[in-house]
């Protein structure tokens, strides 16, 4: 049986403390998608309008061109663009399929 999206979103620590409602309205708003390694998810000084939550796989998060963090599942990424209109502060790159 699949996983529904609202599963999904349980699973995140950020949506942890929410109702069936809130996550109701969250499941709304999201897309599940699948990328291959390598796929540039951010691109530092770009302007964006995506929030991602990684629910399988890893990322490289990378600023000035030097290695910052990678992050895996339960991870989030691209709030602050999201929350103040600024550019990306890093590039975000998958290292495997996620």
């Amino acid at each position: 049986m699949a996983t529904s999206k609202r599963d999904l979103l349980r699973r995140v620590p950020l949506f942890a403390g929410l109702g069936d409602r809130d996550l109701g309205e969250i499941e709304q708003l999201v897309d599940e998608i699948d990328v291959p390694a390598g796929t540039r998810l951010t691109r530092e000084g770009a302007f964006g309008q995506e929030f991602f939550v990684i629910i399988e796989g890893r990322v490289l998060v990378e600023r000035d061109g030097r290695e910052l963090n990678t992050l895996g599942p339960g991870d989030f990424l691209g709030e602050i663009a999201l929350l103040d209109g600024k550019p990306r502060m890093a590039s975000v790159t998958t290292t495997e399929p996620s």
